[in-house]
């Protein structure tokens, strides 16, 4: 009898459940099971499944300042005084004026060796002439990939101001 019991009310729950969902309407881009009569006009009754919304959230708006100039907000975190700036600017020269004069001094040394592209052979390129070939065309890939580097140090370079001091 206690088996009977539990069992009807499952069904009695389960059946509870089934009529909360049991009218859904769609009222634009909302939801409800509740619908006023003059909401009733512009609501379509859903047909179907059980239904879930997730609530979603909202874009940020655009501050006004940017959406006048046509850009979008920067936000590139606490702002630094121009002598901070002047001083990093400066570093970042010195940093780069080092490294284009490195890489200078590497393009020199790879002309050297790769003599107009006819390297002086080794010992064992002797007996092997492919190995050799292939030395000849790594020393032309570097030759071209440092000048790749120092062209874009010299970019580098440029796009930062002009220095005032030197230090």
């Amino acid at each position: 009898m206690t088996q009977i019991t539990w069992t009807g009310l499952l069904l009695l729950a389960l059946c509870a459940n089934a009529q909360a969902q049991d009218r859904i309407y769609r009222c634009g881009n909302a939801y409800t099971n509740t619908v006023t009569q003059e909401q009733a006009k512009n609501c379509k009754l859903v047909e179907g499944g059980n239904v879930t919304v997730v609530q979603g959230t909202r874009p940020v708006k655009a501050s006004p300042q940017a959406s006048a100039n046509g850009t979008a907000p920067v936000s590139a975190g606490p702002r630094v005084n121009a002598a901070e700036q002047k001083s990093r600017d400066s570093d970042a020269r010195l940093i780069l004026q080092s490294e284009l004069k490195k890489a200078e001094e590497r393009q020199e040394e790879l002309l050297k060796e790769y003599n107009n592209g006819e390297p002086e052979k080794r010992g064992d390129e002797a007996r092997n002439y492919q190995h050799y070939l292939d030395r000849v065309a790594a020393l032309k890939a570097s030759l071209a990939r440092n000048e790749s580097d120092m062209a874009g140090i010299r970019r580098e370079l440029d796009r930062l101001p002009a220095s005032t001091a030197a230090r």
